[in-house]
């Protein structure tokens, strides 16, 4: 199967959507630029026109209102915002307006809304710009919440939540735009509500999300020579949540690490931790721990960022330290730290490519 990149199957399923459905289009600020959205709906503008592809002022709660009105009155529309923290300006409209319409109209209207929203770290994005808040979007009745990790996930996630009747907050990290992966040509849906197992195994399990199923992923290649077998679980819908597939995993392996890429407090970690607990306890050698952000904002400056987010080593050491191999976990774990003080983290792999 040919291989595209994460921001290619985006603008991939867009076009295909665009092309197949007259009720969808796509709006945001800076859409039909040359960069597009770093590329992901590059060429849109001028093949469907600006009556379906437009820019829009800046003035998210307002045009979120809109595209919720479209969306009421049979319009599938596909609303970007270059960062998830200027969508906080649009919390009214999200909150009080696109996830309660359903439920107050007794079930006859809906809003078949999609949010795409640009998470994540990098170059300098500091506190204002590098937010991810999928906790706070969770917690809302109504609203659906996806994290597709991989290009095949990007695009079939993308085309589920357009052809869903629920308004859906679409979260992509900024790091995988430029990663590479396996897509088919047609279009497919990934269904909502459904986690992945990346990779099995029967020692311990790690869930992840977004760009911490690639550290995951990093982490257990690092652990090569170790003799373990780790699970690897994406959970790429967020809400709703595949508990089955994360409870079956976890009675399996009676170990888990969850790996949360937001803040510790009250976050969605902590859901994780709640529902196995309340599950499988008995049946754990050991508690749940988790794996997040420190409770500050991400700091700008790079000596302060190579702390603040885990890396593959760090998470690494989580597994040694769950598996009773304490000595080792502890001497990885030095030795990144004396790598985070001589080298730059917070920029991309060579894999992504930028610009922000």
């Amino acid at each position: 199967m040919r291989e595209i990149t994460f921001a290619q199957s985006l603008l991939e399923a867009t076009d295909q959507l665009l092309a197949i459905d007259p009720s969808v289009y796509v709006m945001g600020l800076g859409v039909p630029d040359p960069k597009g959205i770093f590329g992901t709906t590059v060429g849109l503008a001028e093949k469907y026109g600006p009556q379906r592809v437009m820019d829009m002022p800046v003035s998210e709660n307002a045009m979120t209102g809109i595209a919720i009105g479209s969306a009421i009155v049979g319009m599938r529309p596909i609303l970007t915002h270059q960062r998830v923290d200027f969508a906080l300006l649009s919390l009214d409209q999200l909150i009080n307006n696109a996830a309660k319409w359903h439920y107050m109209f007794g079930g006859k209207m809906k809003v078949p809304l999609v949010v795409r929203l640009i998470i994540g770290r990098g170059w300098g994005q500091g506190p204002q710009h590098s937010q991810t808040l999928h906790s706070l979007f969770a917690h809302i009745p109504g609203l659906k919440v996806v994290m597709p990790s991989t290009p095949y996930d990007a695009k079939g996630l993308l085309v589920a939540a357009v052809e869903d009747d629920n308004p859906v907050l679409y979260l992509e990290h900024r790091w995988l735009h430029g990663t590479f992966g396996a897509v088919p040509e047609a279009l497919y849906k990934v269904p909502l509500g459904k986690a992945k197992v990346v990779k099995e195994g029967a020692d311990l399990t790690v869930i992840a999300s977004s760009h911490m199923t690639v550290e995951a992923w990093r982490a257990i290649h690092i652990l090569e020579a170790e003799d373990l077998s780790i699970e690897l679980i994406d959970v790429r819908t967020i809400k709703p949540l595949d508990t089955e597939t994360l409870l079956d995993s976890a009675r399996k392996t009676k170990r888990v690490l969850i790996l949360d890429p937001d803040w510790k407090t009250c976050g969605f970690g902590a859901e994780l931790m709640a529902m196995i607990a309340e599950n499988v306890w008995d049946e754990l050698y050991l508690p749940p721990k988790r794996l997040t952000f420190p409770d500050r904002f991400s700091p700008t400056t790079w000596p302060l960022a190579n702390h603040y987010y885990p890396t593959p080593h760090d998470i690494a050491a989580h597994i040694l330290e769950m598996m009773e191999r304490p000595i080792h976990a502890r001497t990885l774990l030095e030795s990144w730290i004396e790598m985070k003080i001589k080298t730059p983290f917070d920029t991309p792999d060579q894999s992504f490519r930028g610009p922000f």
